[in-house]
C-alpha cells in the first residue's frame, strides 16, 4: 500500500502536470487529453508505483538445505540436533544412500531425510571429476524442486554446520528477497581463497540464496555442471554458475567456515561486530570449552543461544579505571581481564591460539589482523569461560556467570599499579534479553567491583551518543 505522502506527491505532481497542458500546450497540436495519463506514467515512473510491502521475514519463509553422508551420520548428527527445531526449522537432510537400519525409524528430532538424485544419468556424467561434488552443488537444485511454499531464502550448510537460525532471519530481514542475493563468506585464511577465489561462499559455512535466484539458477544449473565439468569442488562450481548469471557475492562476517587447526577461543572471544550465524569443521579444531567434548561444548554454546541469540559472541569492552583493568566479554562465551588499560582497537584482534588449516603455507596466513599469545602480564588476559545463565533476575535481567578454569600464572603487571586479578574466579554479566541487540550493534557496560570479593560484575547498558569507549 502507498503511504500518505507518496498520495500525496502524487496528486501535486499530476495537477501540475494538467495545469502545465492546459496553460502551455499548444491546442493546434493534435494531442489528445486522453494521452495525458500515459505521459504523466512515463515521465514520473517513480510516482505512478509504490514498493510492494511484504511482512517481516520470519522462520517460515527460509529452507535450509544440508548436505550428509550416511558413512559419516554416526559422527555427524549430534551437530544438527544442537540447533535444528522440529516444527519451527523448515529443511531436508540430503543424503547419499537411504538411511542404514541402525538408524531406522527416523526420529521427528531431524530434519526429514532425502537420497539425492542419482546424477549417472547426465549427459556430461563421463566427463564428470568429482561426482560427489556434484552431487552436493546440484542439492541446491533438489531443494528447490521440493516445491515449499513462501520461501524467501534457502541457505545451504553441511551436516557438521552450526546454524544460529534466529540470526540468520534478523540478518536476511536486511536484504530485499525479491531480488538475486548470494550471501556468505570466505575462508578464514588467505591460501584457501587464493586457491580457489576471494569472492566465493565457503559452503561449510553456510551460505544464503534469494528465492528468485535459486529459481533462475533450477533452469541453469544442469547446464553450468555441462561447461565446468572439470571443477573439483562445489562451492567454486556454484561461484562458476552464479559468475555465469552476473550475481556477486556479498559477505556476512558473522559465517564461519573455520579452516583453523587447534583452539579457536582466541577467534570466538573477539567476534567481528555482527550477528554469529554459524560454525564448521568442528571436528578438526579443538572442543571450544575446557573439560568438555565437541558435542558437549556446543550443546552448552547453545544454551546462551536460546536465551539471547542476538548477542552470542558480541564482544562488548570496559574498563575498570581505578585498577586499570580491561574486560572483554564474548556473550555466552567467555571473558578476559587484563591488567592495563588496552585499547579497543587491539583487543578487537583475536589472539592467536589457532592455527592455519593447510599446513606449509607461508605468512600472511589469516584475512583479518591477530596478536600473539603473550607472557606479559600486562598484555596476557586472565581468561573466564562461560559456566551457566539464569533468566530468574530482578529486572528482567539475564545473568550470564563466566568461570576461571585456570590460574594465569604469572605476576601482576607492575607498569599500570600492581593490580592484580588473581583473585577474581567468576564474572557475572547482566543484560537484557528483551532488548534484542540489533544487527551489528554493540552494547556498553560498567564494572560492579568490590577489592575484597572474588566475583566482579559487569552491567550491559545501551551505549550514551557519541560515547567514548577508551
Amino acid at each position: 500500500m502507498c503511504s500518505p505522502l507518496s498520495l500525496k506527491t502524487l496528486a501535486i505532481s499530476s495537477l501540475i502536470l494538467i495545469l502545465s497542458y492546459i496553460l502551455f500546450f499548444d491546442k493546434s497540436n493534435n494531442y489528445q487529453p486522453s494521452n495525458l495519463l500515459e505521459t504523466f506514467k512515463q515521465s514520473f515512473p517513480a510516482a505512478t508505483t509504490c514498493p510492494v510491502s511484504h511482512p517481516p521475514t520470519n522462520f517460515s519463509h527460509i529452507v535450509i538445505g544440508m548436505v550428509g553422508s550416511m558413512k559419516t551420520w554416526k559422527q555427524k548428527k549430534a551437530y544438527i540436533e544442537a540447533w535444528w527445531q522440529p516444527n519451527v526449522t523448515r529443511g531436508y537432510l540430503f543424503l547419499d544412500r537411504a538411511p542404514t537400519k541402525q538408524f531406522l525409524p527416523w526420529p521427528s528430532s531431524f530434519p526429514p531425510f532425502r537420497v539425492n538424485e542419482d546424477i549417472t544419468g547426465l549427459k556430461v556424467y563421463p566427463k564428470i571429476v568429482s561426482p560427489v561434488q556434484v552431487r552436493i552443488v546440484r542439492t541446491v537444485l533438489e531443494t528447490f524442486r521440493e516445491g515449499d511454499k513462501d520461501v524467501r531464502w534457502y541457505v545451504m550448510a553441511d551436516d557438521d554446520t552450526i546454524l544460529v537460525v534466529d540470526n540468520l532471519v534478523d540478518v536476511l530481514a536486511k536484504y530485499d528477497h525479491t531480488k538475486y542475493h548470494y550471501i556468505g563468506t570466505s575462508s578464514e585464511c588467505i591460501k584457501s581463497n587464493f586457491d580457489f577465489s576471494f569472492d566465493m561462499a565457503f559452503g561449510g559455512a553456510g551460505y544464503a540464496l534469494s528465492y528468485p535466484l535459486v529459481a533462475a539458477l533450477s533452469t541453469k544449473l544442469d547446464q553450468c555442471i555441462e561447461r565446468y565439468p572439470y571443477l573439483r569442488v562445489s562451492d567454486f562450481m556454484l561461484h562458476e554458475c552464479l559468475t555465469d548469471l552476473g550475481v556477486a557475492l556479498t559477505q556476512e562476517k558473522g559465517f564461519h567456515q573455520i579452516d583453523l587447526h587447534g583452539d579457536i577461543s582466541g577467534l570466538l572471544s573477539s567476534h567481528p561486530q555482527s550477528p554469529f550465524l554459524s560454525l564448521h569443521h568442528l571436528d578438526a579444531v579443538d572442543p571450544i570449552f575446557p573439560s568438555m567434548n565437541r558435542s558437549e561444548s556446543i550443546n552448552h554454546l547453545m544454551k546462551a543461544a536460546k536465551v539471547d541469540p542476538s548477542r552470542l559472541l558480541q564482544q562488548t569492552i570496559c574498563y575498570h579505571r581505578s585498577s586499570n583493568w580491561s574486560f572483554s566479554i564474548s556473550w555466552g562465551y567467555s571473558a578476559h581481564i587484563y591488567e592495563n588499560i588496552i585499547p579497543r582497537s587491539t583487543l578487537q584482534r583475536p589472539l592467536e591460539t589457532f592455527r592455519p588449516y593447510k599446513k606449509n603455507v607461508r605468512p600472511p596466513f589469516y584475512m583479518f589482523n591477530t596478536r600473539w599469545p603473550s607472557n606479559d602480564p600486562c598484555k596476557a588476559p586472565h581468561v573466564f569461560y562461560f559456566g551457566s545463565i539464569d533468566q530468574r533476575v530482578e529486572g528482567n535481567k539475564t545473568v550470564t556467570t563466566y568461570s576461571r578454569v585456570a590460574p594465569r600464572g604469572l605476576l601482576s603487571c607492575s607498569s599500570s599499579g600492581n593490580h592484580s586479578a588473581d583473585f577474581i574466579t567468576k564474572i557475572k554479566v547482566y543484560s537484557s534479553p528483551e532488548t534484542r541487540l540489533e544487527v551489528r550493534g554493540k552494547n556498553c557496560c560498567d564494572i560492579a567491583h568490590a577489592a575484597d570479593i572474588n566475583t566482579t560484575e559487569v552491567i550491559y547498558r545501551s551505549c550514551m551518543e557519541s560515547e567514548i569507549i577508551a
